[in-house]
């Protein structure tokens, strides 16, 4: 929903006004470091508990103890940047047209909208750790119409500020808050069972939290750093664009979170009850649905991403300029999306200090790297150094960590997860950039042309995959029975 508003925002706000959502982006995404990793250790005990492993008292003590040093934080975040709220209006941002007061104000906003978050997304991840996918993703689609489709009037009819944008955020912000958090209570609360905070449940899980919380700043540091740069190396108007190609990119992320949340947990249940042919199997489909999901509409960003910003934005100038930073940006992120696997595997199985010292040399490099290159190349220098980065992720990194877990695998991850798929969705593609629509004129040519695209390269991706096609094959001989008589 977010993404398919955003042409409304911008036409309403204008590219500087949008802008200031890209730094709002940043500080929220900074700001998720103050939980020490609360967040993400509490949906791996969640996960653990519906496995049997952890008592009812142990983890609503757990919730409760971390949900007072998280209001805690949030409040505290949230005076920090109020506080600060003037200094970074005129001293950070690069502004030509927005009026200092409007933009402080807007940040005073933020302040609020992130604590807000900060809470949200804590009672988000008890529900992943205890599956609740499925409750999670209905209140969720509504909340995030709410939210979209509410902003959209707000700025129609109430003030096309983005002012009011961010207030309208905060209220419904707010109310997900409140939502999400009864949804967790009423799923683990025991009527003969009181909570309490208690200091020793969060001593109990400080080493898998702490690292996890470093896990996270490194991980910020990598794919926050290049907007934090060039938030201030570029004019507002500049880093508007590279903040447009970034959301359209990282649209690929609303098809690879749902996968990995919810079989992350999967993965901890499996592991604590020493199920290892589940476990594997559970892996390979995994990563092959999500490739089979993500790789087609990377691979179309890629070579068409001028013409996917025009059929949907409809304005030539602006596809012009976000398309080429969109083609190198998609790719980055799908080979991003790709390590996601080996990724919550380690984390299943309580093992931080690989991603850590990985994400240390990473971080080591890529600051000097957009340094050097964005006064060379301008922002589109700071996209291809985000795809290097993950191209190493792939073939490094990933060997480094199937020489400790699933060794037999890492070659079957390789060609059946990773390479099937992402080929059999490239021979597809191929046949469409022949015959692709030449110009930036008839902006329905390319919605029926990219439409086309990513139905029949999703089947090209199905027919390169082995697990998923196998799963295809057989609904399809439960639904018709007579196939197998046939056979």
């Amino acid at each position: 929903m977010g993404l398919a508003f955003v042409p409304v925002y911008v036409d309403y706000l204008g590219i500087e006004a949008y802008g200031l959502i890209g730094v709002f982006a940043i500080l929220q995404a900074w700001l998720t470091l103050l939980d020490m990793g609360m967040a993400p250790t509490l949906s791996r005990e969640m996960a653990r508990f519906t496995a049997g492993v952890v008592s009812a008292q142990s983890i609503i003590n757990l919730l409760r103890s971390i949900e007072v040093f998280c209001v805690a934080t949030a409040l505290i975040m949230c005076l920090i940047i109020w506080a600060i709220s003037g200094w970074l209006a005129e001293g950070w941002l690069n502004t030509n047209e927005l009026p200092f007061e409007l933009v402080t104000k807007s940040i005073q906003i933020m302040a609020l909208l992130i604590a807000a978050r900060f809470m949200e997304s804590l009672y988000r991840s008890a529900l992943i750790g205890l599956q609740k996918q499925v409750w999670y993703n209905a209140v969720n689609a509504a909340l995030a119409t709410l939210r979209s489709v509410g902003a959209v009037m707000v700025l129609a009819w109430y003030a096309p500020t983005i002012y009011a944008f961010f207030l309208w955020q905060l209220l419904v912000s707010c109310l997900t808050t409140f939502v999400l958090a009864l949804g967790v209570h009423r799923r683990i609360d025991v009527p003969q069972l009181s909570a309490r905070f208690s200091r020793m449940a969060l001593i109990d899980i400080f080493d898998y939290a702490r690292g996890m919380a470093i896990i996270v700043l490194l991980s910020l540091l990598l794919t926050q750093i290049d907007k934090i740069l060039l938030s201030r190396m570029l004019s507002l108007d500049a880093f508007g664009i590279y903040t447009l190609a970034a959301t359209v990119s990282g649209a690929l992320y609303v098809l690879i979170t749902p996968i990995t949340t919810a079989i992350y947990p999967r993965l901890v249940e499996l592991l604590s009850r020493q199920e290892s042919a589940a476990l594997v199997l559970t892996y390979h489909r995994g990563a092959q649905i999500l490739t089979i999901i993500t790789a087609p509409g990377a691979f179309i960003l890629m070579l068409f991403g001028d013409g996917v910003v025009f059929a949907w934005s409809g304005d030539a100038n602006l596809s012009l300029a976000v398309g080429p930073i969109l083609s190198v940006l998609a790719i980055g992120t799908l080979l991003n999306g790709m390590m996601t696997f080996p990724y919550i595997l380690q984390l299943a199985y309580g093992w931080t200090s690989l991603t850590i010292r990985i994400n240390v040399v990473a971080v080591s490099l890529i600051v000097p790297l957009i340094l050097w290159s964005v006064p060379l190349y301008g922002s589109i220098g700071a996209a291809w150094v985000w795809f290097f980065m993950n191209s190493a992720y792939v073939l490094i990194g990933a060997q480094l960590m199937y020489r400790n877990l699933l060794n037999d695998e890492k070659w079957k991850w390789y060609m059946h997860d990773l390479a099937g798929p992402a080929i059999g969705a490239l021979s597809v593609l191929f046949i469409f950039y022949i015959f692709r629509p030449t110009g930036l004129t008839d902006r329905w040519h390319w919605l029926v042309f990219l439409l086309l695209a990513i139905v029949l390269t999703s089947m090209g991706a199905v027919i390169g995959s082995t697990q998923v096609r196998s799963l295809m094959l057989q609904a399809i001989r439960r639904l018709n029975p007579a196939t197998d008589k046939c056979s």
